[in-house]
């Protein structure tokens, strides 16, 4: 569990940075600013969500922390499709951002499903 968490986190952060660029793309390039603060807020805040989960104090906390980002990422896909659809974005950057989102979701309920194995033997 140890090794997914650590991955997570920096996958995680990765593709905040990446979100951050995107929202630049988006405000300086297309002249886009709605989209791409809802994109903004949500791309980010799985990240924040997967550090605040491994930190937490309990199990309890930190599973409601990672549920938290999996919404995120579903929020996330969200707009990356709807930027996709309206042609703000281009076929390519939307399957880049999506594959990374999806990997990250998929980490996510990894995690919390180990998790939640480890809970039931104890």
């Amino acid at each position: 569990i140890m090794k997914n968490e650590d991955v997570i986190v920096r996958k995680s952060f990765d593709f905040a940075a990446k979100i951050v660029k995107l929202h630049k793309y988006l405000v300086e390039e297309k002249n886009e600013t709605v989209l791409s603060e809802q994109i903004l807020q949500c791309g980010t805040s799985i990240g924040l969500n997967i550090n605040e989960a491994k930190s937490a104090v309990s199990g309890n906390i930190s599973a409601a922390k990672l549920s938290d980002a999996a919404k995120e990422a579903r929020k996330t896909e969200y707009w990356l499709n709807l930027l996709k659809d309206s042609e703000f974005i281009t076929e390519k950057m939307h399957y880049s951002l999506s594959k990374d989102c999806s990997d990250i979701l998929v980490l996510i309920k990894n995690i919390l499903l180990t998790s939640k194995e480890k809970f039931n033997e104890n």
